[in-house]
């Protein structure tokens, strides 16, 4: 991308090189350099194809005499450059998920479809769509003006966030996890860290990944069944990821400027060093969601943050700002509200109330776990 400058010719070029190497390695053996192989051989295929172009000998024949030396393959790590490219604001965020996944996760179409849920055909044409607005923005595969990269970056940690949620805690289907979807999350952002160890926010959106996919082998049953935060067995929970993101989060805080991500991760940390349910430290959760909700309000921190008001000083006082935090358009007929409505109502023992609310939030839903889960807690309560 760097030499050439197109998305799609460049790809193509890439991936004839990787066939060639998964074709001669196997018989000839892994060469001393592989990255340099693979590059060299894709520089090759490129400058084939840029010369087939041509359907005239004069042209031919000029390119030929023109086409320059193959260049030294850098030792430069580009996975930012891409993924700042892959986040173009000129993308919708959709778009950029579905490029990322595909440039970058190295992801192929079906794979991508599969994960998100979509027939193939539309992850095709918005690859194809994002590829071409690129091309058409004038893009080039470098780094952006220092003024705009902040606000790339933003747009690369929200597209990796995106992914890590969807793949956590699936919004539709009959899985609740999409371990494909926040593996490569957590892939990525690690590359993003190694790139940028200094970046708070970076560290943060790390941390959260680690601690939340630490609690992933306790929030389902072998059914598939989905178990609570209150109900998970904590000692299958992954301790290797839970001290590496407290460690992480510990240290960033210390040092770099608070941002949603820290703060994200800073909650999800006090949930995993508890070592039983009941000694969770509610009131500090309480006071890290007051922040969240200065620095990055919205509807999902708004009703995590009643959860923890529920916990601190009483469903009662819950219930009174869900009613209020309802009111507003982000949160009218989600079924999370329907959800946590229910939670309340069975904490302050109104177990009539706290079934049809389960029921309204199981109907709402398009998460075959989340539904099944909710079912259940409905019929325990009749």
């Amino acid at each position: 991308m760097r030499r050439y400058g197109d998305f799609d010719l460049c790809e193509d070029a890439v991936q004839e090189a990787l066939l060639a190497a998964a074709l001669q390695w196997p018989a000839d053996g892994v060469p001393a350099n592989p990255r340099g192989w693979l590059i060299t051989v894709a520089f090759r295929r490129r400058t084939e194809m840029w010369r087939s172009e041509s359907a005239r000998r004069r042209r031919e024949e000029l390119a030929s005499a023109t086409v320059e030396p193959e260049p030294e393959v850098p030792d430069v790590d580009d996975t930012l450059t891409l993924l700042l490219l892959c986040c173009h604001p000129a993308l919708t965020p959709v778009s950029q998920v579905a490029l990322t996944l595909r440039a970058v996760g190295g992801l192929t179409t079906s794979e991508i479809a599969r994960a998100l849920l979509v027939p193939d055909k539309t992850v095709g044409q918005r690859i194809s769509r994002a590829k071409q607005l690129i091309r058409n923005s004038g893009a080039e595969f470098e780094m952006p003006p220092e003024a705009e990269r902040s606000a790339r970056m933003a747009s690369v940690l929200h597209v990796l966030y995106l992914i890590f949620n969807e793949g956590s805690t699936a919004s539709s289907g009959s899985r609740l996890h999409r371990v494909e979807l926040s593996s490569e999350a957590i892939r990525l952002t690690r590359q993003v860290h190694d790139l940028l160890p200094d970046d708070g926010e970076v560290a943060g959106l790390l941390a959260l990944m680690l601690l939340t996919d630490a609690r992933r082998p306790a929030r389902t049953r072998p059914d598939g069944a989905l178990v609570p935060l209150a109900e998970q067995d904590r000692s299958a929970w992954d301790a290797g990821a839970i001290a590496e993101g407290v460690a992480l989060i510990t240290e960033t805080l210390a040092s770099a400027p608070v941002g949603p991500y820290q703060l994200q991760a800073a909650i999800a940390a006090v949930h995993d060093e508890a070592v039983r349910f009941e000694e969770t430290d509610w009131r500090q959760i309480l006071g890290l969601y007051g922040l969240l909700d200065t620095v990055a309000p919205g509807p999902m921190v708004t009703l995590n943050r009643i959860v923890a008001v529920a916990m601190v000083h009483g469903p009662a006082s819950a219930l009174d700002e869900l009613a209020a935090a309802e009111r507003h358009a982000a949160l009218a007929g989600h079924h999370r509200v329907d959800a946590v409505r229910a939670h309340l109502l069975e904490m302050a023992g109104d177990r009539e109330a706290a079934r049809a609310a389960y029921r309204v939030a199981a109907r709402h839903t398009l998460s075959v776990p989340e539904q099944r889960y909710l079912e259940s807690r409905a019929a325990r309560l009749a």
